[in-house]
């Protein structure tokens, strides 16, 4: 006779910079009921905080870490300009460049335990980042951990490209900033938390800024990807957060952020818990 199983569960974390804070309430909600994932897929800010919460890091604990790090502008510009003072003589040897250094930016902002390899976290993780060379996808699940989130959220012109292993690293956002197709190996039931925001969130009046232009046309070739990647791979629960009306790089409204995300929590916690219920109704029905 045949035993009844809880449901290993895949996450996939979407990339959308600042706005991808909204992952933390969704992290919070399978705390909240007992779950544990099975495998988490990051891309981007998702690759971050899925980071933390591979490492074993609570959501609660996530949302106030955030809060710590990053409520304040001043605190946020401090480290980052220490980064750059870290890098300066690397400037020169390079040329000088206004792109920060990922990999330092992303150690200033970790916590000081967290583990340096994949082998050392508490769940599986997988970390998607795009080959500048080959146009393809690179999905980082063992080695070090901090290069990985760094090529996943080396967002051009932003950040210098990653070097890991010959290889020139970008934003993981390039090829797949919604990664169901890494984050379903395995599962029973496939959730996707898509931070990328719909055309609504994107609106002004009047002509968009030569910035807002460039970010919106990012956006509407990211969601064609997103489009894709739903269709390929459907998960079993899809959440897409409003996140008008945060700048990408406002990391400081992260207060504000996080709570856009919590009105979507106990809807997501319904549908997660539908979804276990159906899981074990089936296997009841094949005993």
């Amino acid at each position: 006779m045949g035993t009844i199983v809880d449901p290993k569960i895949g996450v996939a974390l979407g990339g959308g910079a600042a706005r991808g804070l909204t992952h933390i309430p969704f992290i919070e909600a399978m705390d909240e009921l007992g779950l544990e994932p099975h495998n988490i897929a990051g891309t981007s800010i998702g690759a971050l905080l899925g980071a933390g919460w591979a490492a074993g890091l609570s959501g609660s604990q996530i949302r106030e870490y955030a809060y710590e790090y990053l409520g304040d502008l001043r605190t946020i510009i401090a480290r980052v300009w220490t980064t750059r003072m870290r890098s300066f003589a690397s400037q020169f040897r390079i040329g000088l460049s206004v792109q920060l250094d990922a990999i330092e930016v992303i150690s200033s902002f970790v916590p000081d335990d967290m583990p340096k390899t994949f082998e050392e976290l508490r769940h599986p993780l997988s970390i998607i980042s795009t080959d500048f060379k080959t146009w393809h996808q690179v999905v980082f699940h063992t080695g070090q951990v901090i290069p990985a989130i760094a090529a996943s959220i080396a967002i051009p012109s932003i950040f210098k490209p990653v070097e890991i292993e010959g290889r020139t690293l970008l934003d993981g956002s390039v090829v797949n900033p919604l990664p169901l197709d890494v984050a379903c190996r395995g599962a029973d039931i496939l959730v996707g938390v898509d931070v990328t925001g719909d055309a609504s969130d994107f609106q002004t009046e009047g002509p968009p800024s030569v910035t807002n232009a460039w970010m919106g046309s990012a956006q509407i070739m990211i969601h064609g990807l997103v489009s894709h990647s739903l269709a390929a791979y459907p998960p079993h629960i899809y959440v897409r957060p409003h996140v008008t009306p945060f700048g990408a790089m406002e990391f400081w409204r992260v207060r504000e952020i996080v709570k856009s995300g919590d009105k979507d929590k106990e809807r997501f916690k319904r549908q997660l818990s539908v979804a276990i219920e159906n899981f074990i109704v089936s296997q009841q029905k094949s005993l």
